[in-house]
């Protein structure tokens, strides 16, 4: 029918008639209601900016607990699996030159209770384990822990380690973002901590929460 129309009336004709019987769902988009789509993606994209910002640094907190978490739980099962001490201990960087730190988000695994791996991260003795790259490269990432060491004996239970010297205490790591305010100073950051109980035992807990019952409660 439209080739038809197109041959009885000439060119323009014919597409003027062929616009006007079509319904407006099958016209298109037009230029002003182009415009209109790129303007109100712009602006739902701007409210949601300060949530996506949140939800990525949020993200990147789980991620590194998490990490953090099963790399203690790794160094405790292979203390009792080996039944020797392990030790892991948060370290400048992962090369020759790194050193023991309270503040850095990079951490290695070593079996002995006695001898540091600072100044040889890249291959200290029997290292087994180390931070991955995603977590150590996170600028954002800020990590502050009570001490740089926590050692596990051959039963699971923290042990005390020498170079340096420690004794059987909770750890307490807390991890918050450079970017973000935390919750529990009024922020919207979802910081976290991860615990190492005198037993041995680790767990995530978040410092924003109270309840008696909650167990993410710290």
């Amino acid at each position: 029918m439209d080739l038809v129309l197109v041959e009885l009336l000439d060119h323009e004709q014919g597409r003027e008639l062929l616009m006007r019987a079509r319904p407006l769902s099958m016209r298109g988009f037009g230029l002003i209601e182009l415009m209109v789509g790129i303007t109100i993606l712009a602006i739902l994209t701007l409210l949601a900016a300060p949530w996506f910002g949140d939800w990525t640094r949020n993200t990147r907190l789980r991620s590194a607990a998490e990490t953090l978490r099963s790399d203690l739980q790794m160094a405790r099962a292979e203390a009792i699996r080996r039944n020797t001490g392990t030790r892991l201990q948060f370290v400048t960087s992962l090369d020759a030159g790194c050193a023991l730190s309270t503040s850095v988000a990079i951490w290695v695994v070593n079996a002995t209770l006695s001898q540091t791996p600072a100044g040889a991260c890249g291959s200290a003795p029997y290292l087994i384990g180390r931070s991955p790259l995603e977590v150590s490269k996170s600028s954002d990432l800020v990590l502050t822990a009570t001490r740089s060491t926590v050692g596990f004996d051959a039963l699971g239970r923290q042990a005390a380690t020498t170079n340096p010297t420690t004794s059987i205490a909770a750890l307490t790591v807390q991890l918050t973002s450079a970017s973000g305010t935390c919750v529990a100073s009024g922020g919207s950051v979802r910081c976290l901590n991860v615990i190492v109980s005198p037993g041995g035992d680790s767990r995530i807990c978040d410092p924003a929460r109270s309840g008696t019952t909650d167990p993410m409660t710290c």
